[in-house]
């Protein structure tokens, strides 16, 4: 079965920090650029930051920029989000998606692998 399996989602406090994990089962992800999405409640869905098959290339939301970091770990087939200085609004359900970039360094595109999310809570 192909699938992809986030983590590492909980409560934290503001300031705190939390680190995702995305792993892949039933694939390798040696070919597949990543990418983090968030959907807070009553909101939609947003790209969070993405990184390319390489792992040269990341992108990230402003909203995020200086506070994550993507990084991924192909011979453990597992992507990351680590994320410091969390703040409310970045409540959220957390996705990992996948797609198939063999031949290019863009880490964007229709997906091909959604996993089912993992909820982060930051609250005091």
């Amino acid at each position: 079965q192909l699938q992809l399996v986030e983590s590492g989602g909980g409560l934290v406090q503001p300031g705190g920090s939390l680190r995702l994990s995305c792993a892949a089962s039933g694939f390798t992800l040696d070919y597949y650029a990543i990418n983090w999405f968030r959907q807070a409640p009553g909101k939609e869905r947003e790209g969070v930051s993405c990184i390319s098959v390489s792992g040269y290339s990341t992108n990230y939301a402003d909203s995020v920029k200086g506070r994550f970091t993507i990084s991924r770990d192909n011979a453990k087939n597992t992507v990351y989000l680590q994320m410091n200085s969390l703040k409310p609004e970045d409540t959220a359900v957390y996705y990992c998606a996948a797609v198939y970039r063999r031949y290019s360094s863009r880490c964007t595109g229709t997906m091909d692998y959604w996993g089912k999310g993992t909820l982060v809570t930051v609250s005091s």
